[in-house]
């Protein structure tokens, strides 16, 4: 049994918080991002925040000291992007191994650097969910037409689970997803680089809900998003991003009642205001969430969009001595 799941068994953890909000507040310009390395580079990269694992990686381990000082149980790599589909934007594809394996090594120094023998700390390999859908197509006028593979997508996600697991991840987290025929290509993928590396690390999966109507964009409601993974002996399956925390009670409850495995949630700090912020404080954020802890639907607690380390200070805080969601027996 992998440390995380007795770590799991003992008390609810706290995962970390938004990278990229943190990472807008050093303002970064185009030099910036660029660094010494990439001043020459052929196109535009201001935005590419995987890439500051490479540039800037005081500005990353920073950030991730910071959710650990905030009490964080586990916290997720920069490196939402960093496949080789969302790096060609940038004709970066050819850095995508070291940007993860470099991602992976600064978060997991920083959870070392905290960790004790009483609160151990964690690192996720943070999968996101690509900028291609399998299910649906790009062009309205032509709904059969992909403008991407199976095949592709899954190597895609091969080549970036391996370079995780190279840098030294504790767990693949396959996140926002909008998509199950693409976590079914990451899943699947995962599965394929466990094989090259001779080793299998837990596997924990999030998905989004999109609107009020409780459903992913592709269409599913979150109990079909259950069903549709349960085949996976995965570590935890939640949801996060799309909403704040008090509008994902209701589709947490259901996977609460209905999952086998841990469940996980990681709101935003609520909707996006005129100006793209959030709004909602750590203080309105903790009195939502504590809703999920007197009604024991999670797990695993952090924050997505507009979440700061003083929203998971204050979710750790709420969350101390609470005792764990017990999962369903399947």
């Amino acid at each position: 049994m992998h440390p995380i799941h007795a770590a799991a068994a003992e008390r609810i953890l706290i995962l970390d918080g938004a990278m990229g909000s943190l990472i807008q507040n050093y303002r970064l310009d185009e030099s910036g991002y660029r660094g010494a390395r990439f001043a020459s580079w052929g196109q535009p990269v201001k935005g590419n925040n995987d890439l500051l694992n490479l540039t800037r990686p005081d500005i990353i381990e920073d950030i991730h000291r910071q959710y650990l000082e905030a009490g964080a149980d586990l916290i997720e790599t920069n490196t939402f992007n960093a496949q080789v589909i969302s790096m060609a934007d940038y004709g970066m594809e050819s850095l995508v191994r070291e940007i993860n394996v470099e991602g992976a090594r600064l978060a997991k120094r920083a959870a070392e650097a905290l960790s004790t023998p009483e609160k151990p700390r964690f690192v996720a390999g943070a999968i996101g969910p690509t900028n291609r859908t399998l299910s649906l197509s790009p062009d309205v006028n032509r709904p059969a037409y992909r403008n991407i593979t199976f095949d592709e997508l899954a190597s895609a996600y091969q080549e970036q689970a391996e370079a995780l697991m190279e840098g030294g991840v504790d767990a693949l987290l396959i996140e926002t997803v909008f998509d199950t025929l693409n976590a079914k290509a990451a899943l699947y993928a995962v599965q394929e680089a466990f094989l090259q590396q001779g080793r299998e690390l837990p596997i924990m999966v999030s998905g989004t809900i999109t609107d009020a109507s409780g459903r992913t964009l592709s269409g599913q409601t979150t109990e079909a998003f259950l069903i549709s993974l349960s085949h996976m002996p995965l570590l935890s399956i939640g949801l996060n991003c799309a909403l704040g925390a008090k509008d994902l009670r209701p589709y947490l409850q259901t996977l609460a009642a209905e999952a086998p495995f841990l469940v996980s949630a990681y709101p935003n700090a609520g909707l996006p205001n005129a100006f793209g912020g959030y709004d909602e404080t750590p203080e309105d954020m903790a009195a939502a969430v504590q809703e999920y802890l007197d009604l024991s639907i999670v797990n695993i607690l952090g924050g997505c969009c507009g979440t700061t380390p003083a929203h998971i200070r204050a979710f750790a805080q709420a969350a101390q001595g609470i005792t764990p969601r017990k999962p369903r027996v399947a």
